[in-house]
């Protein structure tokens, strides 16, 4: 407990504090949320409910980051982390909040830990956790000791009094609206700080992509240099153009162009 508090001081301190909003656009970039998990413990749902809630429309299977309205002047984009160790190491340099989902009925996984050793070195995000498949518990004297063993395990591996959500079955598909709307209201509120790391460096997580290589010479070389175009919001400090960019999985790229903001909807 002892060396945990020292770290926690130690993020406090480099977090950075103040905020001239005066300077900052009227628009800001959506606040990124990432829902981890092991296989099976009902990330895809999670989505689902929460977009449901937030829009009011059924989204059988969302594909990547999908990016919603939560407030006058919030936006969230959800997207669920694969299960490899890549995209846990990517997904930690950029995420705002992660919703940590654990089944209960199993316990803490592998990918857990993994994951929480991860996000201790580039740097702690917000994290709620989501304790699922509390239906498979028949006797409620054994739910309630699950329940107060997992929360202290919880709190033992992140921090005294971190948030932890309880869901029970699927009602349609879908997790119950009043555990949902609990949940959103969370998020809705919650301050999230800057990591002076981030603060200095450019990053973007790409919301979609478009090849402008000409049709004809991918006919007559399908192995020939793409000129791909980005999309995205641009976050932490101002990108230059000429310079390298690392992407993620691929490798490093010189950027051709820039062009940006695009006027929002």
């Amino acid at each position: 407990m002892a060396s945990q508090h020292a770290m926690d001081r130690e993020q406090r301190r480099i977090h950075t504090v103040h905020v001239d909003h005066s300077q900052t656009p009227q628009e800001e970039p959506p606040f990124t949320v990432v829902v981890m998990g092991p296989p099976k413990v009902g990330k895809t749902t999670l989505i689902r409910s929460l977009i449901k809630h937030y829009t009011k429309r059924n989204v059988s299977d969302p594909k990547g980051p999908v990016t919603i309205v939560s407030g006058k002047k919030r936006r969230l984009t959800f997207f669920e982390c694969p299960n490899d160790l890549h995209s846990m190491i990517d997904v930690a340099k950029t995420a705002d909040l992660v919703l940590l989902m654990i089944d209960g009925s199993y316990g803490f996984e592998m990918e857990t830990f993994e994951f929480l050793n991860i996000l201790q070195v580039h740097g702690f995000p917000k994290i709620m956790g989501v304790l699922t498949h509390l239906d498979a518990f028949t006797n409620n004297k054994t739910l309630k000791k699950t329940k107060k063993r997992m929360k202290m395990r919880f709190w033992q591996e992140i921090m005294q009094g971190t948030k932890l959500f309880y869901f029970s079955g699927l009602l349609g598909g879908r997790y119950p609206k009043v555990e949902i709307r609990n949940m959103a209201r969370f998020i809705s509120v919650m301050k999230f700080q800057a990591l002076t790391w981030r603060q200095s460096h450019p990053y973007m997580l790409v919301d979609r992509w478009e090849d402008l290589t000409a049709p004809g010479e991918i006919a007559e070389q399908p192995k020939c240099d793409r000129r791909v175009s980005l999309y995205g919001y641009l976050r932490g400090t101002n990108l230059r153009p000429e310079t390298i960019m690392h992407m993620a999985g691929v490798g490093d790229f010189p950027i051709a162009e820039l062009d940006g903001p695009a006027p929002t909807r």
